[in-house]
């Protein structure tokens, strides 16, 4: 009872400050009287219940911690049957990126384990060969995409406040030969997969994934006019650059030629462009930025600036087109909110990791991920533009298609190539000046997981200055354009000011008097720093919307905040207590432009 009114207390202390500490009370001349009286006791007692009992918003969705990887390791992959069995494959990656962390594994919390082809509990078996510590371990199985799988769960887990330490483990070991289904007495979670290729081009008797993949780039030939030389050219693409990567199955270099000559499998797939089976493991540690910071791991640690899975949409089945039916949507989809969440875009990106289980999937995911217009896959390709010299380097590790696919590593295997990638530790395949990478892992049946990431700490001292952040075009036409630009100004000033414990994010929505244009810029604090987006999908503790001419007069001290919110011209959502911590600075930092 007492710790309840302790409680109590405390909040309606903190609603005093907000409502009437000296530097934010409303003075004597901008006092409301009259009619409006009644109006703003009404809105004052709403202010006070939203903070004391919340909102829609709750601290749960918005306080989610930062997430690195900060050790990374892999097996070599193998042909199928020549190599060591899963517990030996997996106590080498997970030794390796322990290694790489400079940890031991009592430190690990939590453990997340990705194979598609083995008994339950695989994972266990695996990870008692490096400790019996007890820990929760979760088995994964999501088709191809199925280490990434482990990875998002293991980010989930670190970034929710779950843990601070998780490993990510994927491995397989696989039989000769194509893929097949390891069960006739139950439905086939491909049957509706089945029921598009049959209806555009027919069944075959040819390996199943092969005709999926390569019906999605006939359909595109047969759209967008793509020959299956700009297939082949991947397939070309990706052979060489695996001659540089030691843990690479294969790691011979074709002419174009070749790859075109080799043994058919599937038009207009030939055997060198398809990815082999494949035995192996790979393992990443997944920290919080605490942990980071406690074990010294600033220098190595790599951001998972966000990371995205989705499912199909209707459209996968409903259109008859092969190119949706092996995902299309739902990478598009979970492209579109990675860009949209972390505020970047396509063109940022510098090195690639993508699902090239066959060429035409390659090819078709450019245009899903927004690396080019849809149907200009093949001139990308053309182009030069996804490998070293062009816009991008796609696959530098060599690809699913040289590299192997043991499909419960590939996700992990990827993060690891690019994790060396941003630590400039890539030797012969290091892309030069990489600084932000994307990944690609799809699974039939289906899910997908796309993610970004950058070298994180690299920008404690770059985030207190504004000199690179412009003002969008479209938002300078506002009367209080300023106010944004103020914004960006107090980048180079926030860090002697603003309190080092504060950390979240304010969205500030003007509305055009004179449009339906809406300007939204959204500060971002972080132990003394401060961030600016102009991304209107970007998520955000608090949000503040006014008019146009509203935040116009609060600039030219015609109003204050404190005015406007209580004559109902400024409406705020979301968490008020972090808005109060905000306010309570205010003064400061606006007294330093």
């Amino acid at each position: 009872m007492f710790r309840r009114e302790r409680k109590i207390k405390r909040k309606h202390s903190i609603i005093n400050s907000l409502l009437f500490e000296k530097n934010l009370a409303v003075s004597q001349d901008d006092r409301i009287t009259g009619p409006e009286r009644r109006g703003v006791k009404s809105r004052r007692v709403r202010f006070i219940k939203y903070f004391i009992f919340g909102g829609k918003e709750t601290m749960a969705n918005n306080l989610r911690k930062k997430v690195y990887v900060v050790g990374v390791g892999m097996t070599k992959f193998y042909k199928p049957g020549t190599g060591d069995d899963y517990p030996e494959l997996a106590k080498e990656a997970v030794v390796k990126a322990l290694d790489d962390a400079k940890i031991s594994y009592d430190l690990v919390q939590q453990a997340c384990v990705g194979y598609v082809y083995g008994d339950s509990t695989c994972g266990q078996r695996a990870l008692y060969e490096v400790g019996m510590s007890g820990i929760p371990i979760i088995n994964v199985n999501n088709n191809c995409s199925t280490g990434s799988t482990a990875l998002y769960i293991s980010k989930e887990l670190v970034e929710g406040g779950l843990c601070d330490c998780v490993l990510a483990l994927g491995f397989e070991k696989m039989a000769r030969g194509s893929l097949t289904s390891k069960f006739d007495d139950r439905t086939n979670p491909m049957d509706k997969h089945v029921l598009v290729l049959s209806n555009r081009h027919g069944f075959a008797a040819a390996p199943v994934a092969a005709q999926f993949f390569g019906s999605a780039g006939r359909e595109h030939m047969e759209k967008y006019g793509t020959k299956k030389e700009h297939f082949a050219k991947i397939a070309y693409k990706n052979h060489k650059h695996s001659v540089n990567n030691p843990n690479s199955q294969f790691r011979d270099e074709y002419t174009l030629d070749q790859i075109l000559n080799s043994p058919p499998v599937y038009e207009p797939l030939t055997k060198l462009q398809c990815c082999p089976t494949s035995d192996g493991a790979a393992a990443a540690i997944l920290a919080s930025e605490s942990f980071v910071r406690a074990h010294k791991l600033e220098n190595q640690a790599v951001e998972i600036l966000g990371m995205e899975m989705t499912t199909d949409v209707p459209s996968a089945f409903s259109e008859n087109s092969s190119i949706k039916m092996i995902g299309f949507d739902m990478t598009r989809n979970a492209a579109s909110k990675l860009y949209q969440k972390t505020g970047l875009r396509p063109s940022d990106v510098d090195v690639v990791e993508l699902h090239d289980c066959f060429s035409t999937n390659e090819l078709i995911t450019y245009e899903a991920l927004g690396l080019c217009d849809v149907g200009k896959g093949g001139e990308l390709v053309d182009s030069g533009n996804n490998t070293y010299g062009g816009k991008y380097v796609v696959n530098p590790s060599g690809g699913l298609i040289s590299k192997g696919h043991p499909l419960g590593a590939t996700g992990i295997a990827q993060c690891a190539e690019l994790c060396w990638q941003l630590r400039n530790e890539a030797g012969a395949r290091q892309v030069p000046n990489a600084k932000l990478a994307l990944q690609h892992n799809i699974g039939l049946g289906g899910a997908v997981v796309v993610s970004l990431y950058r070298k994180g700490f690299q920008n404690q001292n770059e985030a207190s200055t504004g000199s690179e952040i412009e003002l969008p075009k479209e938002m300078q036409k506002l009367k209080s354009a300023k106010f944004f630009s103020k914004a960006i100004q107090l980048l180079t000033v926030a860090e002697n000011i603003i309190d080092k414990k504060i950390r979240g994010s304010v969205k500030v929505r003007v509305a055009d008097d004179n449009s339906d244009f809406v300007g939204v810029g959204t500060m971002k604090f972080d132990k003394g720093r401060i961030g600016v987006s102009w991304n209107p999908d970007e998520k955000a503790d608090c949000i503040v919307s006014l008019n146009d001419s509203v935040l116009n007069d609060i600039l030219n001290k015609k109003s204050t905040f404190e005015k406007a919110f209580f004559s109902g011209k400024l409406q705020v959502k979301g968490n008020i207590g972090f808005l109060a911590r905000f306010m309570s600075m205010k003064n400061a930092l606006l007294s330093k432009l």
